[in-house]
């Protein structure tokens, strides 16, 4: 009996060190420290500056390697970006909330720093990778930030797994259904926030960032996420630019489910939790977000002006304002 509780708890030893084992320094797993084009006060100048900041790794169980970055101690809080995005373009957020909230950001399978793969590239198993996620770093209970794509995994989440692993949830600027049904009157079309007739046509401008005109894709994220109009998104883009080395043919995989799920049924009637829905007046999908928040009881609506950096990349332009606001609904 002594002999196997000695194994049992060398083993326990061994599987408590093999969870730490890929923890890394963000400057040790990138290679090298990087300067901030601007100086931002109450912000870090190098990446030196942000000591906490690790990236770490955990394989699915389909076999893909994915990575995550972290910081800070407290409360959970996860962050799951959009399509293309990386927790590198988080850097801002994460270093102002790092302070109250142990935070997460998880790259998505074929974005950031993750694995690049010809399968799983559908919505339900992003939604499973962040239940593999929680699970891998031991939380019971979170916080969730899903932004552009990241809100549809969280809704796909939601619909496979249902509410008992989230405290408290916000999504940012995120059209209940892309595409847009050619029998759906105007109003349906702006509540559901539907801006195309032609997801091929919109995965193509989206692949090479090139705008369409607006009977293919009714939006201007390309003019908004070109217009460096803030030091801070400049810095964590250019920090983005630098160390991710993106593959337009692998990102695009996810795309075409992504652009054809409706997810209205999920927000109206399995969102039970303390909900946040930030957006802007940029905001091509503004009126669908005015829709969520009409149909999840309880929920807070935060719509930021154009001075306030309103568009879809507002937590990356006005990171500030944001962490400030997202503090306020997580603590209330």
């Amino acid at each position: 009996m002594r002999r196997f509780m000695h194994v049992a708890l060398l083993g326990t030893l061994l599987l408590a060190f093999a969870g730490h084992a890929l923890a890394a320094s963000a400057i040790s797993a990138l290679g090298e420290d990087y300067t901030f084009p601007n100086k931002v006060e109450g912000l870090p100048g190098k990446l030196s500056d942000f000591g906490d900041l690790q990236i770490n790794s955990f394989t699915t169980s389909d076999g893909v390697k994915l990575s995550y970055w972290e910081a800070g101690k407290g409360e959970p809080l996860i962050f799951i970006p959009g399509w293309s995005a990386n927790g590198a373009e988080y850097v801002n957020v994460m270093y102002l909330l790092r302070k109250y909230y142990h935070v997460y950001v998880l790259d998505p399978r074929n974005q950031g720093l993750s694995g690049r793969v010809p399968y799983g590239v559908r919505i339900s198993r992003l939604a499973m990778d962040v239940k593999e996620f929680t699970g891998h770093v031991g939380l019971k209970k979170a916080n969730f930030c899903g932004w552009s794509m990241g809100a549809a995994v969280m809704w796909s989440y939601i619909d496979l797994f249902g509410t008992k692993a989230i405290k408290k949830i916000a999504f940012i600027d995120e059209a209940p259904s892309i595409y847009c049904h050619k029998d759906w009157s105007e109003t349906e079309r702006l509540e559901a926030g539907g801006f195309t007739t032609s997801p091929e046509r919109m995965i193509a401008s989206f692949k090479t960032m090139k705008p369409t005109n607006q009977l293919i894709t009714q939006n201007h994220l390309v003019d908004r996420v070109t217009a460096m109009d803030s030091p801070f998104y400049e810095n964590s883009v250019k920090f983005a630019q630098k160390f991710i080395k993106n593959d337009a043919q692998a990102m695009g995989l996810i795309l075409f489910d992504h652009v054809t799920n409706d997810w209205r049924d999920v927000i109206r009637s399995k969102i039970d939790v303390p909900t946040a829905i930030f957006t802007g007046e940029y905001s091509d999908v503004l009126q669908s977000q005015r829709w969520m928040h009409s149909v999840i009881n309880g929920s807070r609506l935060y719509v930021y002006s154009k001075a306030e950096q309103g568009d879809h990349f507002l937590a990356f332009k006005n990171p500030k304002k944001f962490s400030a606001d997202l503090i306020s609904f997580l603590n209330h």
